[in-house]
């Protein structure tokens, strides 16, 4: 990620790297959507680590998308039409893929004229909702940790971020993601008549929470009571791993009319680079996003848009859902074993591909030097510089998805990704048993 537009921490760059002068300043939007700040992913880039270290920070596979969905990319560039602009709702084979594989999870027959949008990723279909639908000084509830681009996309478009954090139970010496709860009194406390939004992520990032029926009722009830528009994050919705039901917001009593379920191919079929992603939702919802989104981007990858269909049309056929998540289990162990073995807490997801780990007993010398980019910044920061640097293993900490109030309940904790192949998490697995002699009792 990184500098924008030859920008980074908000002064303008010559070709050769020197400050140039800023001659305009530039809008107050990137400083309150964190924009100009020098983000986590800039950090910790692997052009500032070792070159040998093992990344399991960032959330992108290091395999392929399945040969059956490539070959279909592949065949899709040989035509003329899929190599030109789609409609701004996106290809129609595409759009009646969706129709097909979701209609039965939703339980209702969904138009692909009115009721599904296709988005350059998911992120620029939740852009372009908050385009369509917050004025300045809408209130938007997000519960942390967040996935971080929901702030700047917020905070670009007037609006109010309001945190609700989810709170671990310490009190229990194994953690699985369900033992992170809202409490639903800071909830209603959080909600004011400005309140427009909740954003809803399920299952979650980075935690690996999938809500339970009870809680996804519960928030239902606000959002009727208040009357609020739900943005529900879906995009890990295959991965969900120890029988743990996946209950869609949108099948809830009276939340189809004032959800939209967001979804994504890059996820789903890892191809994080496609940037091919889908909004499902009510016509009213829908239409609006879809003016925004013809305004953005125009219309999404065409030849993309075709693999991604065939993808969800041989689905079932390949019973490729079935096929990943138990391969993602099989991951999933290789580090949830390797904490074990360091004796170290951490939080068992049950469902997307991120694992935290309780890094608040890690020490290091206190002369160690640490680089300027993690001083000032939560104890995480440091926390995994230090397992980069001496260890060998890249991860993410979690304070950078909080609000600033809220950092000392993230810095606790370092985000692991185990979308990696076998053999890599074999590997990361034993760096970090030279963890255990940095760890206190």
């Amino acid at each position: 990620m990184g500098a924008l537009n030859g920008h980074k921490n908000g002064v303008a760059s010559k070709p050769n790297g020197a400050p140039a002068k800023q001659l305009i300043p530039v809008a107050d939007r990137l400083e309150e959507g964190r924009a100009l700040a020098q983000d986590v992913w800039s950090v910790f880039n692997a052009a500032n680590l070792p070159a040998d270290c093992i990344n399991l920070g960032q959330g992108y596979m290091n395999f392929a998308p399945p040969q059956w969905i490539t070959d279909a990319a592949s065949e899709a560039l040989t035509t003329v039409v899929a190599n030109h602009y789609s409609h701004p709702k996106g290809r129609m084979r595409l759009r009646e893929a969706i129709k097909s594989y979701y209609s039965p999870i939703f339980g209702r027959e969904l138009d692909v004229e009115s009721e599904i949008l296709v988005t350059s990723g998911a992120n620029e279909g939740q852009y372009a909702m908050f385009t369509a639908f917050i004025n300045p000084g809408d209130e938007v509830i997000m519960f942390e940790p967040f996935f971080d681009q929901y702030l700047p996309s917020v905070v670009f478009h007037g609006g109010k971020c309001v945190y609700v954090p989810l709170h671990p139970d310490l009190s229990k010496p194994k953690l699985t993601s369900d033992d992170w709860h809202i409490d639903f009194d800071e909830l209603r406390a959080a909600i004011t008549p400005r309140t427009k939004m909740i954003i809803l992520n399920t299952p979650h990032n980075p935690i690996g929470k999938v809500f339970s029926r009870e809680e996804l009722l519960k928030i239902a009830g606000l959002a009727e009571e208040f009357n609020l528009i739900v943005q529900s994050d879906e995009v890990y919705d295959t991965l969900v791993f120890d029988g743990k039901e996946h209950v869609r917001f949108a099948t809830l009593p009276g939340m189809w009319e004032r959800t939209v379920t967001v979804e994504s191919a890059g996820k789903m079929f890892s191809a994080t680079g496609w940037r091919i992603g889908w909004l499902i939702g009510p016509s009213w919802l829908i239409s609006p996003t879809l003016a925004a989104t013809t305004r953005i981007v125009f219309c999404s990858n065409s030849p993309m848009q075709e693999a991604v269909a065939a993808g969800l049309e041989q689905c079932e056929k390949h019973k490729f859902v079935q096929t990943q998540c138990a391969e993602y289990v099989e991951r999933r162990a290789i580090l949830a074993d390797a904490f074990d073995r360091l004796g170290v807490r951490y939080t068992l997801p049950e469902g997307s591909y991120f694992m935290l780990l309780d890094i608040s007993k890690l020490t290091w010398p206190e002369d160690y030097p640490f680089p300027a980019s993690v001083e000032n910044r939560g104890r995480d920061f440091k926390a995994c510089w230090f397992i980069a640097m001496e260890i060998g293993v890249s991860s993410i900490p979690v304070s950078e998805f909080y609000c600033k109030e809220h950092v000392g309940i993230g810095e606790h904790y370092a985000r692991f990704a185990f979308c990696k192949d076998v053999d890599t998490l074999k590997r990361a697995a034993e760096r970090l048993m030279g963890l255990k002699k940095y760890m206190k009792p």
